[in-house]
């Protein structure tokens, strides 16, 4: 998937791994936290954007516990 990982809970896609960065899917609301929080949507080329998809920030992917609930978030959208 285009060069990365695609992360799945069953049948459900809710996250990528590419270029070392991890994206997870996104909703109307906690799309707004990311951009708040100065992340890019998913863009794994120059045409084409995932805006759907937003890169997680550091320290919340060295938070086990923030990591756990941004996850647990976007399962549920995924699902």
């Amino acid at each position: 998937m285009f060069g990365g990982f695609g992360l799945y809970c069953g049948r459900a896609f809710f996250g990528i791994v590419y270029d070392e960065r991890l994206y997870f899917k996104t909703g109307e609301v906690s799309a707004r936290d990311y951009v708040a929080a100065g992340m890019e949507p998913f863009q794994p080329n120059d045409r084409q954007t995932l805006r759907n998809y937003y890169e997680v920030p550091s320290e919340i992917v060295d938070d086990r516990d923030q990591l756990l609930l941004r996850a647990g978030e976007a399962l549920s959208l995924a699902a």
